[in-house]
């Protein structure tokens, strides 16, 4: 009998142990989430802390509309570390935590939706080789959140190496050969006339006799990358500026001083529209004297009652259920971003081509601030302005320092694309 009783005893210690392990392990930390709320010290090196899990081949939950669309992959101490020596501010959760939060993120009355980030995607940053007196928003977030990338321009584009990557950015690039409209301001600056020099060069060892030319072949190269599942980013005069370059295929809109022959007077009657992404039925600037090129752009018709404080555009709110891909572009922790000026400052609404989703605008105004939209495979996301947190940043001033804004929500938007392409929507259960 007292053998029974003993071996009943311990039968039940070591199902008892057996339980408490079992809890414990389930109770471990076994998640790290990153929050990307108003709680979150550097929203902006957060971004790079998790590309920097997905280098590493694990897999990350983008939390859209859960704490301003956060982060969650599993527990590694080494991932831990690096976000202490980021400063970017993080939770260890339990399983059961980690559980709840996607169970509540799952339940079909809430806009929220779990999206699996899987791979790192390759960047590539079309930019001149040449120094400029201006610095590029998305180079200066991607160095600050220790995302890397390599530079490309015009000679390695046309080399047929797009394809090697999975993102490309385009900023303040002038794709209609007419060097930004710098002309009539600087003509006489040795920056200038060094940029023509260098673009005259690359267009003559390419074979072209203008830099409109090649400009336009780029154009064909990078359209080529999008159609073929690319992921396409650009912001201030690349945007507008890469579609008339386009829509004016085999029309010569470059007055004498950029291609050495006048431009053609009817130019903008001829224009083709099917061949640009987002903009159609514009109008051509063709005054070399006018820091424009077209009327898609609304720096200078836009009322003079807007400034930098009042200046302000609003993200529309999607389904993160059902529209995942303009969700993700989205996500920040404030709905309400504060504008910011550019060559190309915003996009005339009356000029979108039917089926452009707008992502941000300023209603008030009939302005654009940020649209995106499809084409072939791939996608295209064009931004409005110049630096999100230099509110009319002027050829010559300095770069701003990322460390004193490392919450901007204007870099969240562009950080939102750099990880667009790592994204794959999880299948629904039936």
């Amino acid at each position: 009998m007292k053998i029974a009783m003993r071996c009943h005893f311990e039968k039940v210690i070591f199902l008892f142990t057996c339980f408490l392990f079992a809890f414990l392990q389930s109770a471990r930390c076994a998640f790290i989430l990153i929050p990307m709320d108003e709680d979150q010290r550097n929203h902006l090196k957060a971004y790079g802390v998790a590309y920097w899990v997905l280098q590493r081949e694990i897999e990350v939950d983008w939390l859209l509309n859960y704490r301003g669309g956060s982060f969650l992959f599993p527990y590694y101490k080494i991932g831990e570390e690096e976000c202490k020596i980021r400063g970017v501010s993080y939770q260890v959760l339990a399983d059961v935590q980690a559980g709840a939060i996607k169970l509540e993120i799952s339940d079909t009355q809430v806009n929220m939706e779990t999206v699996k980030l899987h791979k790192a995607p390759k960047i590539a940053v079309y930019s001149p080789k040449n120094k400029l007196p201006w610095d590029d928003a998305v180079t200066l977030v991607l160095s600050y959140a220790e995302i890397p990338y390599e530079v490309i321009y015009d000679e390695e584009v046309m080399s047929g190496i797009l394809p090697v990557y999975d993102w490309l950015h385009l900023h303040h690039e002038d794709f209609t050969g007419q060097y930004g409209k710098f002309w009539a301001a600087y003509k006489s600056f040795p920056w200038y006339r060094e940029d023509v020099a260098a673009q005259e060069a690359a267009a003559a060892r390419l074979g072209y006799k203008k830099v409109s030319q090649m400009k336009l072949a780029v154009a064909g190269k990078i359209r080529d990358f999008v159609a073929g599942g690319g992921y396409l980013f650009s912001m201030c005069s690349a945007p507008d500026s890469y579609d008339v370059a386009l829509c004016s295929e085999g029309i010569d809109i470059c007055d004498v001083m950029f291609d050495g022959d006048a431009a053609d007077p009817q130019a903008s009657s001829k224009l083709n529209f099917a061949n640009g992404f987002a903009f159609e039925n514009f109008t051509l600037n063709m005054n070399p004297y006018e820091y424009e090129i077209s009327s898609i752009d609304v720096t200078e018709t836009r009322p003079r009652i807007v400034t930098k404080e009042n200046d302000f555009f609003t993200l529309f709110e999607f389904s993160a259920k059902w529209d995942p891909v303009p969700s993700m572009l989205c996500q920040d922790h404030v709905a309400i971003i504060h504008g910011f000026m550019g060559q190309t400052t915003a996009f005339n609404k009356k000029y979108l081509k039917p089926g452009v989703v707008i992502l941000g605008e300023a209603k008030a105004l009939d302005e654009a601030r940020y649209i995106h939209g499809d084409f072939g495979r791939g996608t295209w996301t064009f931004l409005g302005g110049h630096d999100p947190e230099d509110y009319q940043h002027l050829v010559g001033d300095p770069p701003t320092d990322l460390n004193l804004h490392p919450n901007s929500p204007g870099y969240r938007l562009i950080l939102n694309n750099i990880l667009f392409p790592a994204a794959k929507k999880e299948k629904r259960k039936t």
